[in-house]
């Protein structure tokens, strides 16, 4: 059989030891952090309704236009994977009556976006997020942004920058789509293809456009912010102010849109060297988004694993740090002795023992090899003489000591 039978679809990975101990410290930090501040876990579906990503994410993003798994089934219902996990956390929260419309939950879950892999993003991706559902509270985004750079420093990421900007109040919308509309105009014929269609379907979509011609022309016009109500700039003010009382430094960056359509108010995102010229990290946002006839206020944020995993490995945080270490392992000289010991790894395995021996009957230095391989701290020895008095010979692989003890103490202090 060929070798690429054995090989997962591009753009999604397997993930197996040793690289997953790095993940489980990845989740477990986030769980304790989040526990901390006050969230539940949530575990949605990976499938949802499509219409549940057109309503709140927006039919003008790239994300529904062109980056989704997204199909009919045999019923005829238009259903897509996730692309990312607020719409449907969102759509859960909503059904849950007022106690959704006040809560503080986490998920960890794979995402899915059909698009070209490249470093740092795969077709199918890892997301830590929260959401933090309420009225628009400038206290409430701070502590967001609090919690999402506190995350990254429990995980090692020391050093990371936030650069930080507005959407402003829903009624600022049509006001800040005329205004740059107006102001982008005259540049019409310099800008790219992609944009020149954006500036009628969504316009904010040209501030963030990574096309070099593109870039220099929103540098010369007015920035969004200039368009909205002085209440949306106070309320940044607002989130600033809060972050720097907390001591956590921000950099306005006016370009900053973020992508999806339900977002109001404050909008973030987080850069660290270790990922070099994509820098971005993670990031967030207030939202507001539509689900029938009930709009559900929030804000929250998502961080990439993938993207987490390569920027501690480049800061020289392995996966192997963080392996299981030390534990027991059995040796057993003779057929009676392993039938023994299997009794024995079940005895100091139920104490929580990480315990582990051959299954098979094999010399003592081939058992001793698997032993270190294991990296084993104590290795408990049983042969004929061991059986028929009670006893185990006890080795520490450390400094190579060993001693007779009696079986029954062994158990009793393991």
């Amino acid at each position: 059989m060929a070798a690429s039978e054995f090989q997962s679809l591009q753009g999604m990975s397997d993930i197996r030891a040793p690289e997953i101990y790095l993940w489980r410290m990845i989740e477990d930090e986030a769980r304790k952090l989040f526990n901390c501040y006050g969230y539940e876990e949530l575990r949605t579906p990976v499938l949802e309704k499509l219409s549940v990503f057109k309503r709140s994410i927006g039919d003008t993003t790239d994300v529904v236009q062109k980056e989704m798994y997204a199909f009919k089934d045999r019923g005829g219902r238009e259903l897509a994977m996730c692309p990312e996990g607020t719409a449907g956390t969102i759509r859960h929260l909503a059904g849950c009556g007022e106690e959704g419309l006040n809560a503080r939950v986490f998920y960890i879950a794979p995402m899915f976006r059909c698009e070209r892999p490249q470093a740092g993003r795969k077709r199918q991706f890892h997301q830590v997020g929260v959401e933090a559902t309420g009225e628009p509270n400038p206290l409430a985004d701070a502590e967001c942004i609090a919690l999402q750079q506190n995350l990254l420093e429990a995980w090692g990421l020391v050093g990371s920058k936030i650069q930080i900007s507005t959407r402003g109040a829903r009624s600022d919308r049509q006001p800040v789509a005329d205004g740059l509309r107006e102001a982008l105009q005259p540049h019409l014929n310099n800008l790219c293809e992609d944009c020149q269609r954006r500036i009628d379907e969504n316009v904010l979509r040209v501030i963030d456009c990574k096309n070099e011609g593109c870039a220099k022309i929103v540098d010369q016009i007015p920035s969004a912010l200039e368009f909205m109500a002085e209440e949306s700039r106070q309320y940044l003010d607002a989130v600033i102010q809060a972050l720097e009382k907390m001591g956590i430094e921000v950099e306005v960056n006016p370009k900053l849109v973020r992508g999806l359509d339900y977002y109001v108010h404050t909008v973030w995102e987080i850069t660290h060297d270790a990922l070099g010229a994509q820098n971005a990290i993670a990031g967030g946002g207030r939202y507001e988004i539509a689900l029938g006839k009930k709009a559900v206020p929030g804000v929250g944020f998502a961080v990439g694993i993938e993207r987490v995993i390569t920027s501690l490995e480049t800061c020289g945080i392995t996966a192997e740090q963080f392996a299981p270490k030390g534990g027991i392992w059995l040796i057993s000289l003779g057929e009676d002795a392993l039938a023994e010991n299997m009794k024995l790894a079940r005895q100091l395995r139920e104490k929580g023992n990480r315990c582990g021996m051959e299954l098979a009957d094999k010399s003592m230095k081939a058992q001793m090899r698997k032993a270190n391989r294991e990296g084993a701290e104590i290795v408990i020895i049983r042969g004929e003489d061991e059986l028929a008095k009670g006893t185990v010979v006890v080795k520490d692989m450390e400094d190579g000591s060993q001693e007779e003890m009696n079986l029954e103490d062994v158990i009793r202090n393991a």
